[in-house]
């Protein structure tokens, strides 16, 4: 499998392509920080967040609905916080028996559960949007000078670049099972469920004996040609003016959505 079909960086020439990847990478975390700090029910704000995003939309050539599309798919694991319609005190709405319990939706259930899912949702754009106009290599390297312990970018930038690999070779285990699988037309091949499981744990298990020595030798290579701990890049990172007008301008309207979600 080719290594493209992980990246998701859109070549452009766009504004916010050409930005400063450090500048990206900290613009993304306060303004996820800054959607975690508002106020459940803090409509305007939430508005305001929205307008900031598609104007980032905007200035990427990406077009406003290219994050919202794929912003979608993550929405369903937001569904985890449904619990807090049930669990939070406040005037009761809507009560339903499920099994042997009782369950009442209340008013301030419904609004924690509601700016859960906008506070999400608006997130996930974000994140997409990063690293649709940034190099993955360029965006390790950025997290790197904001001091994100070392160990992590590095584990991040290898489980990235190897993940095909890892995807070859799950293909290759699965080919020998139906090779070895042969069965009659009309009929299906293998055993039961416990035979099954049991074929599927040994392949678990050969995946992971197959990727630890792949490790081991990839690592062994690394040394012989001086790696040191440190990732490099062909492309030098320099701050300019324009990164530096952006970010003091972007964090004075995360500044003002915070100070709109208060009023």
């Amino acid at each position: 499998m080719h290594f493209d079909a992980f990246d998701r960086y859109h070549e452009k020439e766009s504004f916010l392509h050409r930005l400063d990847p450090r500048v990206k990478a900290l613009l993304t975390i306060i303004f996820i920080v800054s959607n975690a700090l508002l106020p459940d029910g803090a409509w305007l704000a939430f508005v305001c967040a929205w307008l900031f995003l598609n104007a980032a939309n905007l200035f990427s050539q990406l077009g406003i609905g290219y994050t919202f599309k794929r912003s979608i798919v993550a929405l369903p694991f937001a569904l985890i916080a449904v619990t807090v319609l049930f669990s939070i005190p406040g005037k009761p709405l809507y009560t339903f028996q499920f099994f042997m319990s009782t369950l009442t939706v209340t008013d301030a259930g419904f609004l924690r559960f509601v700016s859960i899912l906008i506070r999400s949702w608006l997130s996930v754009q974000m994140a997409i949007l990063l690293v649709a106009v940034t190099r993955f290599p360029d965006l390790i390297h950025a997290l790197e000078h904001l001091k994100v312990p070392a160990i992590l970018t590095t584990i991040i930038a290898f489980l990235y670049r190897y993940l095909f690999v890892l995807i070859d070779e799950v293909s290759r285990l699965l080919r020998a099972r139906e090779s070895r699988s042969g069965a009659a037309a009309g009929n299906r091949s293998g055993g039961g469920v416990f035979w099954r499981a049991k074929v599927a744990g040994n392949m678990a298990g050969q995946l992971f004996l197959r990727s630890y020595e792949r490790s081991d030798r990839i690592y062994n290579a690394m040394m012989s040609r001086g790696y040191s701990g440190h990732l490099y890049t062909l492309n030098p990172h320099e701050m300019k003016p324009r990164d530096y007008y952006v970010t003091a301008f972007a964090i004075a309207v995360i500044f003002i959505v915070q100070v709109v979600g208060r009023f």
